[in-house]
């Protein structure tokens, strides 16, 4: 069934603010509906993920508006509604996975399971061990658990109850690269085992948008906008979600110079340097701003004999990053104050053998332009 949220949360720099009428320091205003699927709250430090997270598990109680999981009211302002954590039929997993120093395996994944006979919950402590797959693991104390192992077994303790929702706050951020991605796809393999929206926190593009059947982009404590990964990757609402998303190469002040119906295209001008682009489905604005992503910036010699093709424009090679597999560069454009971003693999690299201070052309393709 999912979740459907309408709610807030304020901040204030002192307790007595809200008393004397002084605004709040920050307000989560979260307005976002889901189904049973895995959901990623994205978006920079501060914009409101966690407090929300923290709102829908009880931890923290809004100030006004509504929480409904899977039918059940978890909070409604105006009918007084606010259930307390252990009412709510939830997991949540910490980024510090918060495992009982004292208890071995076993122990901590019964933990939640009071009231449950010992038959029934022994059985489900087994489950557990074979669904995370930590059989042989039920005797250790987590000081003798690996990173990943105790990630595993806070997974266990959250779902060991059969939660109707999964809450998970950064739950791979002190993990290597290689457990993470064994972790992520278990997540997925859970959720869709056990049908249950999952809400997952990262600050990780990767597994954002590797993991995510949905995300939900916060920015200073507002939705700016919810899809799939492809809805927000390839086409960001704005500019805020564009940084996010990756776009660091983003021309808010643009303006719409010319427009060719029959090619269906449009000339945007920015400063002396003019880009066409496809002409996007909506209506169009005399003011645009658009985008392009670094690897999808094309880096040529200046002797290309293509030169005089659409969007390629002169440009000097600032600095030079190695990013291991693939290098980083920073270009200044002639027509332009602005520095763009290029991301080229190593073989084109070292095909070009360009340095630092080095001429080339820049072209930027007109199917990667993202207009918002």
């Amino acid at each position: 069934m999912g979740i459907k949220a309408d709610f807030r949360k304020r901040y204030y720099r002192d307790k007595n603010d809200k008393k004397k009428g002084v605004e709040a320091a920050f307000t989560l205003d979260a307005q976002f509906e889901v189904g049973d699927e895995l959901v990623v709250f994205f978006g920079r430090s501060g914009s409101g993920k966690t407090t929300a997270l923290q709102c829908i598990s009880g931890l923290l109680e809004p100030n006004g508006g509504k929480i409904v999981v899977n039918g059940d009211v978890y909070f409604d302002c105006h009918k007084r509604i606010n259930l307390p954590v252990q009412k709510r039929s939830l997991g949540y997993v910490f980024q510090s996975y918060a495992l009982f120093p004292h208890m071995d395996v076993k122990k901590n994944i019964a933990y939640g399971l009071k009231g449950w006979n010992e038959k029934d919950k022994e059985e489900r402590v087994d489950e557990m061990l074979q669904m995370l797959e930590i059989k042989g693991l039920e005797n250790n104390f987590p000081s003798q658990l690996s990173g990943g192992q105790k990630q595993r077994v806070a997974l266990a303790r959250a779902l060991a109850p059969k939660p109707s929702i999964l809450l998970l706050d950064e739950p791979f951020s002190a993990l290597d690269r290689v457990v993470r991605m064994k972790l992520r796809e278990k997540i997925k393999e859970i959720q869709r085992e056990l049908k249950i929206p999952v809400l997952f926190i990262t600050h990780n593009h990767v597994e954002a948008f590797t993991i995510a059947d949905k995300i939900v982009i916060f920015h200073d404590g507002r939705v700016q906008q919810i899809g799939t990964s492809e809805d927000v990757f390839y086409h960001p609402k704005n500019e805020h979600v564009a940084e996010l998303v990756g776009l660091t190469n983003i021309f808010e002040d643009s303006m719409l110079v010319d427009e060719d119906e029959m090619a269906g295209t449009i000339t945007i001008g920015c400063e002396h340097m003019k880009v066409t682009a496809n002409r996007p489905d909506c209506d169009i604005k005399e003011k645009i701003s658009w985008g392009i992503r670094p690897e999808n910036m094309r880096i040529l010699p200046l002797t290309d004999k293509n030169s005089s093709e659409e969007n390629t424009f002169p440009a000097l090679v600032k600095s030079i990053v190695n990013k291991g597999s693939s290098k980083v560069l920073a270009l200044s454009v002639k027509e332009h104050s602005k520095l763009l971003i290029a991301e080229i693999g190593n073989q084109s690299f070292e095909n070009m053998d360009i340095k630092t201070e080095d001429e080339c052309l820049i072209r930027i393709e007109r199917d990667r332009i993202v207009l918002f």
